[in-house]
């Protein structure tokens, strides 16, 4: 089920007062500028989302991690931060590790008022796993045991083309 974005930060509201372009361009996460990097999108319709566009390299995970912040910041959600930024950086690694094309998408959408879904979607079929066993491997491939851990649940979204292996965090109630 989706739900409206929380009301904008103070910082959104003031650039709004300021007269600054539309309510979407004044809450999209801040993002690495540079060469490699796009700037991220935000979703018009349907659940509020960020998704951006990154290479298939390990210094992708940086801007990955600051677009799962900035997204939660924004949404009241920054109890989240710690084990989203953590999973995403190891859905990274799993896309490095399996995907065929040279870039990979991360997606980070709120389907309620108090969870989100971060996923990286690439180009290869391959499926993730726990792996419980290593057979004497180096420790690799571990990182989904991770996600398995922190999230309230994850899975793997099968596309003609390729995959999205995604995690849902919910935020607990305090006491």
């Amino acid at each position: 089920m989706c739900v409206p974005c929380a009301a904008p930060s103070e910082a959104a509201a003031s650039s709004r007062s300021a007269g600054e372009g539309s309510l979407a361009r004044e809450v999209a996460p801040p993002v690495l500028r540079g060469p490699v990097i796009e700037s991220a999108t935000s979703r018009s319709t349907g659940c509020p989302a960020y998704s951006q566009t990154l290479p298939r390299e390990p210094r992708s995970a940086v801007v990955a991690r600051r677009l799962v912040r900035a997204s939660l910041t924004l949404w009241g959600l920054e109890s989240l931060i710690d084990d989203a930024t953590l999973i995403v950086t190891e859905l990274i690694g799993h896309a490095i590790d399996h995907g065929r094309l040279a870039s990979i998408r991360v997606v980070v959408s709120r389907h309620s008022d108090k969870a989100v879904r971060v996923g990286v979607v690439d180009r290869s079929k391959v499926g993730a796993t726990r792996r419980v066993d290593s057979d004497g491997d180096p420790p690799r491939g571990l990182g989904i045991l991770l996600v398995d851990a922190l999230a309230d649940r994850w899975g793997t979204e099968p596309y003609r083309w390729g995959k999205q292996v995604w995690a849902v965090l919910r935020e607990r109630e305090t006491p």
